[in-house]
């Protein structure tokens, strides 16, 4: 006794015979599955892309477009919402079903095909597919979950800061010293609690596709001009010199970005250079870079053929051993140093840069300090 599917469950037979689609389709018909076919690749990926299926059975050896190209396309360049498993049906005398499986095949079934072995196959490869789904759904509740929970968060620490501006600013009454450096611990406390509910919140943003660029001409010049204005306090307190070098030729104007996600990136990068160096200087440098060089010793994937500026934040810190820097920008990865935070913030940079098609790199030894160079396409 065969169990019976769930009529849901849509397949697509992709083969140029008429015979084979005939047979297979009743044999899957019969069981209560809903069947669409195609009797060639380029068919096939444009049903796919109208109308996704559940489970895609695909003949390997086809005229034009054959079932590895298929395969390829679907695993490689078709932007799918779900997982979709893909049956190969090769003949006896085709050996090379390791190439469809590397390739991203879920398994493979040979001609001609058997009643029970097709159903098990099929059914097997279903149970794949509803699992994967579930997993995916769990994912989406699970970041839904931490967004909402992220933006609640804010609403109490907001009141918190304000109310504790209130005490530091005497409107609620004389506070005594002890009682001043004890409400100034609490605030910031708090503000960084709330710049950490503020960067998951961003993160959750951009992994969920909900991050829309508001893109307009920037003068980085300015922009940096303003970022290292609001952070020389910090600096000044670790006596350390933030030393600011722009390119007096270079038309800033040409950069298109969103000027708050920018704004919210180099503060993070600078922030991040004065938080973790103890004496020396930060040093931010903006120019230009034309036709970014391919023999250059840093790893680059961006657009070969694009003018870029080019902008470096250096510091005299502690550097980043050569393990971390292959994970730096990865999620949740914080770095050995005892003031590394939550592991977010380089992830969200890294984030927002891509989001303008450009690319942060790192250059940087133990001992001798770090540079971040952020590379921004003058034109998207």
């Amino acid at each position: 006794m065969t169990l019976q599917s769930s009529r849901s469950d849509k397949i697509l037979v992709v083969d140029d015979s008429p015979d084979n689609v005939f047979l297979i389709k009743t044999i899957l018909e019969e069981e209560g599955y809903t069947i669409n076919t195609a009797e060639n690749g380029i068919s096939a990926l444009a049903q796919l892309q109208a109308s996704p299926c559940d489970l895609v059975l695909l003949d390997l050896m086809m005229p034009g477009m054959d079932g590895y190209e298929v395969t390829k396309y679907i695993r490689g360049k078709m932007k799918l919402s779900q997982y979709i498993p893909i049956l190969l049906i090769t003949a006896h005398d085709t050996p090379n079903v390791a190439h469809g499986l590397d390739l991203g095949a879920d398994d493979f079934i040979r001609k001609p095909v058997t009643v029970d072995e097709l159903l098990a196959r099929v059914r097997s490869l279903l149970r794949l597919k509803r699992s994967m789904d579930e997993r995916d759904e769990i994912a989406r509740q699970r970041e839904d979950f931490v967004s909402r929970l992220t933006h609640d968060l804010r609403t109490p620490l907001v009141a918190a800061d304000r109310m504790l501006m209130l005490f530091q600013q005497g409107a609620l009454g004389a506070l005594s010293p002890q009682m001043q450096e004890v409400i100034a611990i609490m605030a910031r406390s708090n503000i960084n609690l709330l710049s950490m509910v503020n960067t998951l919140l961003e993160v959750y943003r951009f992994e969920a596709g909900r991050k829309t660029l508001a893109l307009q001409p920037i003068n980085l010049a300015h922009l940096l001009q303003e970022v290292v204005g609001e952070l020389t306090p910090l600096a000044q307190e670790k006596t350390l010199s933030i030393n600011l070098k722009l390119s007096e030729e270079l038309n800033t104007n040409t950069a298109l970005g969103d000027r708050l996600e920018l704004h919210r990136l180099f503060t993070n990068l600078i922030g991040n250079a004065i938080k973790f160096t103890e004496s020396g200087s930060v040093t931010i440098r903006l120019t230009s870079q034309t036709q970014f060089e391919k023999n250059s010793q840093y790893q680059f994937s961006g657009k070969s053929d694009a003018d870029y500026i080019s902008i470096e934040i250096a510091d005299t810190g502690p550097g980043v051993s050569f393990e971390e820097q292959s994970t730096i920008f990865e999620r949740f990865r914080q770095g050995s140093h005892k003031s590394s935070g939550s592991g977010l913030g380089l992830y969200l940079a890294r984030r927002i840069i891509e989001a303008h098609q450009g690319v942060i790199l790192l250059n940087s030894e133990l001992g001798k300090g770090s540079k971040f160079i952020v590379l921004l396409p003058q034109k998207i």
